[in-house]
């Protein structure tokens, strides 16, 4: 189990992190008072726990970061507006109101950190340590190139959209106190995603590693990388290599509900750990969040199912994944509420029903390889049918009753309503429907919402698909006020 959380760390996140303002607005870590700390293996692996525990926090995958990839993908709604991140929804971005610049500073967070310790690596290793860092420094490449994947997605253009438009800046060094970078073209934050990823390959073990990276992870994230690139060629192969791995194996009919009630099963690849009173979100936690208002929890019901979603996977009533679905407020047999991240709707969390609300997010799971390599297969230079279908059908064959998936019948399409079932709550479907420029159908009528920041109906064609660029940041970094997301200026 791991031990997040002790004064060093804090201290060390404290110095490095950005504020609520902009990340140039305050002093980087200094790199020689780290250095004086990182001496060991073991401190470096302190140092990627304090990453992790970071990256648990509300502004990233505890809650936010996820939240955002569900309520704007179109299978989510809302019953009743103001009850928290509904801006999310509804698209009433501006850089003043609901930029959500926490994704900025939190994600820029994890990569100075990891920048941090990347390069006193090297200071030691110059100094001549014995010590073997090779671990320490993959998994710090591994998810820096996760975060940056994670930032320009969110404020970048979709690589298949326009690779040459603005991205994020691109920071793999300590800044200096007035350094104050602008951002990179998205085609340069993707080259230096995948430079990362493949130079920390031969560093990560083949071994599944629960609560941490491994060569397993790294692939599968290579997988999403190329995939949202639209090369599906490598998508493929670094699909079928985790697959063919049998390090991980799926899930059948009868575990796929209870899967959520215990840490690190046979699917998952990647976890980021939340233990109680660490980094256990309580009320402020993404399972809080999708579950039904209530006042014995005090949750509010903040995103509800949207009906069609609800419709397509009530198509099979003995679809497996309608075991982690309870009903929500607006009547006793609308199942809307998803209860993933409370590990069941028994509130029994991966942990005990003490702390169901401590539930580890998972990051990477098996299940979306498989889809990965059906949608990669489907559009490859070669073009393999039969070998789409089958990856499918293991994750389709969760809804028994349905027809099967068979290379006469396989589609786009049809593999991308498999993985809105599949992954429902688990942050994917909007970047999903954006790099494929997917019309998003918006569920207002269920609740008679006005929207008046948004059609019923977008692609990326909606100028404000992607966050803007936060007034606090174009103040800390005036430079970066030329290069605002157009539909914010």
């Amino acid at each position: 189990m791991k031990k997040y959380f002790n004064l060093f760390i804090a201290t060390l996140l404290l110095t490095g992190a950005s504020s609520c303002k902009g990340f140039l607005d305050v002093e980087p870590t200094n790199a020689s008072d780290a250095a004086n700390a990182i001496k060991t293996v073991g401190d470096a692996q302190v140092i990627i726990n304090g990453i992790h525990r970071g990256m648990t926090s509300s502004s990233y995958y505890g809650r936010n970061f996820v939240a955002y990839g569900d309520a704007k993908g179109g299978d989510v709604t809302l019953f009743s507006q103001g009850r928290g991140l509904d801006a999310m929804y509804t698209f009433n971005h501006n850089p003043q109101t609901n930029s959500f610049s926490t994704f900025w500073t939190s994600i820029y967070n994890a990569i100075f950190q990891a920048n941090n310790l990347l390069e006193n690596i090297e200071k030691l290793k110059a100094q001549g340590t014995l010590e073997n860092f090779d671990l320490a420094k993959a998994e710090a490449l591994t998810i820096r190139a996760l975060a940056y994947f994670d930032l320009v997605r969110i404020y970048g253009k979709s690589y298949t959209d326009d690779k040459t438009a603005f991205g994020v800046p691109a920071i793999i060094k300590t800044l200096g106190a007035n350094e104050k970078p602008l951002r990179a073209t998205v085609e340069e934050n993707y080259k230096q995603i995948l430079a990362d990823l493949v130079a920390a390959e031969s560093g990560l073990p083949k071994t599944k590693r629960d609560g941490y990276l491994n060569y397993y992870a790294n692939k599968s994230l290579q997988a999403r990388v190329y995939l949202t690139m639209g090369d599906y060629d490598k998508a493929l192969a670094a699909a079928e290599e985790v697959i063919n791995s049998k390090v991980y194996s799926l899930y059948d009919n009868s575990q796929w509900v209870n899967s959520w009630k215990s840490q690190f099963g046979s699917e998952s690849i990647f976890e980021l750990v939340i233990e109680q009173n660490q980094a256990d979100l309580a009320r402020n936690s993404l399972g809080f969040y999708f579950m039904r208002r209530g006042h014995q929890t005090g949750a509010l019901g903040n995103f509800l199912a949207a009906t069609p979603f609800l419709t397509a996977l009530g198509a099979d009533k003995d679809d497996v994944r309608l075991g982690v679905m309870a009903r929500d407020e607006s009547n006793a047999t609308r199942m809307g509420s998803c209860y993933k991240y409370l590990g069941s709707t028994t509130f029994s969390g991966d942990k005990g029903t003490a702390n169901y609300t401590a539930v580890n997010i998972k990051v990477i799971r098996l299940s979306e390889v498989y889809l990965i390599a059906a949608e990669a297969a489907l559009k490859a230079t070669t073009v393999d049918k039969t070998k789409a279908a089958k990856y499918a059908q293991e994750i389709h064959k969760r809804s028994p009753n349905l027809p099967s998936i068979t290379a006469a019948n396989v589609t786009e399409d049809l593999i991308l309503a498999e993985k809105s079932k599949e992954f429902f709550g688990e942050g994917l479907r909007y970047f999903d429907m954006i790099r494929l420029n997917k019309t998003i159908n918006f569920d207002d009528a269920f609740a008679a919402i006005s929207i008046p920041s948004r059609p019923a109906s977008i692609n990326r064609s909606f100028a404000k698909y992607i966050l803007p660029i936060s007034e606090d940041e174009m103040l800390a970094n005036p430079g970066i006020k030329a290069q605002q997301n157009p539909g914010y200026n």
